[in-house]
């Protein structure tokens, strides 16, 4: 059978992420944390130039030269935490550095013989980590094709290689952050799904083992992904009653040898980060992400599943087929209790991550196992028309929605993983532009766009007859402003205000910074707040609105700025304003505060 369709389809994917890879958004070529190296990757890869160009793999004396030369982060030594015997820990396990390995051997030797530095950072490495990035993703979906040609038809198999690399969020981490654990991982499932097959086809020693060192890499690379042994270990069981219990068991039984031989392997795979641990720090074992943990009791499925600051389901719709999917799966599908089972305690695990927020891009390593349902909802599709056509316009809705995160993450203005909000992405999903006061919005922030009606000034401070550390005379407007310095909070402008007759607020004011902050995290804010009549409790209000004013002033420039607020109906008796620069260290000016009430 030629299986054509699925084989054109590869073609199709490959050729997306190629372009996407190395024309859209060369990773390699990007500077600083934008560099292929950067931020988590470079703490994966750390351990390769720590051992075999530094010979420094303890104390780490290189760190600060190539931070002050590469910036792979935007603070400081990210990578590794000091312990109690002064030596530095990784913070990341060491299974990518494993799997960066040959890559990085002859990136070092390209470095040398082209005139590069050879300092494990400069441009041939960066290159290598991306290329091999790129290669191994094209791999893994090679051999995600060739796995489920056993078990769906060759017009399924296509349709779901093509959702998943070009209509998620699988493009973004295969074609360009490729450097991060999950298209990498992607592929050692998809290898130990394959492998899992075969052991079962024959019951031979070498898919053993291949199983035992795939368990291993996964786990090496993420410790909570020693939850790929359950693939092997339910393979073949289509439900979980007493008499498949006892089969499977049995058959453990039988093949006991085997068992051992890759339980051995995964634990000499695994030994490697315990080796150094012990090496490093004295400790077996080390925890090295200080307080971030998991909270098994209260996992965050809605925040990570569905909040529009990154959930996962959000910004991959697409994977909303693998949940609709199980429904035909578990009607026809095959090895049904070991799909499900690590499936749902992998979203589990991921949900129950204190740091949530990181997104949808943990779950890319189960969608090889997402595939199976997924698939079975293509093959449902392709042999009920109907089906299809229902589903049709979903997938193109999702494609597109695919093409504009990817693009706005990197090249655009709209995307912010940082802050987007419901209010915002609703404004602005499957835009290519939008107003530039449109940006208040992500900091969840009211925006009045029409025209104010009976628009009265209530309140007026040009800082004139203020005096203080608060103020400078290197004045905007006048002789005096208000000087919003780095570290702290101004003082509080109360006014006595009640909203009769009103049903919004907008509060003006003229603003000026030299060096503009451009980290979101960090700009200084605009804060207004509505006190609530008679309550004591500063930290209780009415209302409470902040914009963070860089997102509209540039370095040199004097604007005018507003904040709207829509008037709520609790009572309230007091306008308060005030301003915050606590994270940053460069200066805003502000003059003229104007507060004006008005209707719509």
């Amino acid at each position: 059978m030629n299986n054509n369709l699925s084989r054109y389809a590869w073609f199709l994917c490959v050729a997306v992420m190629c372009y996407t890879s190395f024309v859209f958004y060369p990773r390699w070529k990007q500077p600083d944390s934008e560099a292929a190296i950067s931020w988590d990757v470079s703490g994966y890869y750390w351990y390769l130039p720590s051992l075999f160009i530094y010979k420094d793999i303890k104390q780490q004396g290189f760190k600060d030269s190539i931070i002050a030369k590469y910036h792979p982060t935007n603070a400081d030594f990210q990578q590794a935490i000091k312990v109690d015997n002064g030596n530095y820990v990784m913070k990341y396990s060491s299974g990518m550095a494993v799997m960066y390995l040959p890559f990085f051997a002859v990136a070092h030797l390209a470095a040398g013989m082209m005139g590069y530095p050879q300092d494990g950072f400069s441009l041939p490495y960066q290159l290598a980590v991306q290329l091999g990035g790129f290669l191994v993703a094209i791999l893994g979906l090679w051999y995600l094709r060739k796995l489920l040609l056993y078990y769906y038809s060759d017009a399924a198999v296509a349709i779901t290689l093509f959702l998943l690399a070009a209509g998620s969020n699988y493009l973004e981490y295969a074609a360009i952050d490729n450097g991060m654990s999950h298209s990498w991982l992607f592929t050692v499932y998809v290898f130990l799904l394959l492998n899992t097959h075969y052991f079962y086809q024959s019951f031979k020693t070498k898919y053993a083992i291949r199983i035992g060192l795939l368990v291993g890499l996964a786990t090496l690379t993420r410790f909570t992904d020693i939850i790929s042994l359950l693939i092997p270990m339910l393979w073949g069981m289509e439900s979980i009653g007493p008499a498949q219990m006892r089969k499977q068991l049995a058959l453990y039984a039988r093949h006991f040898r085997s068992l051992g031989i890759a339980v051995l392997c995964a634990f000499l795979v695994v030994s490697i980060q315990l080796l150094y641990w012990k090496y490093v720090s004295g400790h077996w074992l080390v925890y090295s992400y200080g307080d971030q943990g998991f909270s098994f009791r209260h996992p965050n499925f809605r925040p990570y599943t569905f909040s529009f600051r990154s959930g996962w389901l959000i910004y991959a719709p697409m994977l909303i087929f693998a949940f609709i999917g199980i429904i035909p799966f578990l009607r026809n599908g095959k090895n049904k209790v070991a799909i499900l089972a690590f499936f749902f305690l992998n979203y589990y695990i991921v949900c129950s991550w204190d740091v949530w927020i990181y997104g949808g891009r943990a779950m890319i390593q189960s969608y090889p196992v997402l595939a199976f349902p997924l698939a079975a909802l293509a093959q449902a599709s392709v042999s009920r028309k109907w089906l299809g056509w229902i589903l049709m316009p979903f997938v193109l809705v999702f494609l597109y929605m695919n093409v504009w995160i990817t693009y706005h993450y990197h090249k655009g203005k709209l995307y912010d993983p940082d802050f987007m909000t419901n209010r915002y992405f609703w404004r602005v999903a499957g835009k290519w532009s939008a107003p530039d006061g449109t940006v208040v919005l992500r900091d969840n922030t009211d925006l009045f766009e029409g025209t104010p009606k009976n628009m009265r000034l209530i309140y007026q401070n040009d800082f004139e007859k203020d005096t203080g550390t608060f103020y400078t005379t290197k004045a905007i407007n006048g002789n005096r402003s208000l000087l919003i310095k780095g570290g702290q909070l101004t003082p509080v402008l109360s006014i006595p205000f009640t909203g009769k007759d009103m049903q919004w607020i907008r509060v003006t004011g003229t603003f000026h910074c030299d060096d503009r902050e451009g980290e979101g995290w960090n700009m200084a804010q605009f804060i207004v707040k509505l006190k609530v009549a008679g309550e004591t409790d500063t930290n209780k209000s009415a209302r409470y609105n902040m914009l963070r004013v860089q997102r509209l002033l540039n370095a040199g420039e004097t604007k005018d700025i507003s904040l709207d607020m829509k008037l709520p109906k609790e009572h309230y008796d007091t306008l308060q304003i005030w301003f915050k620069n606590v994270l940053s260290n460069k200066e805003v000016t502000v003059d003229d505060i104007r507060a004006y009430g008005f209707n719509e």
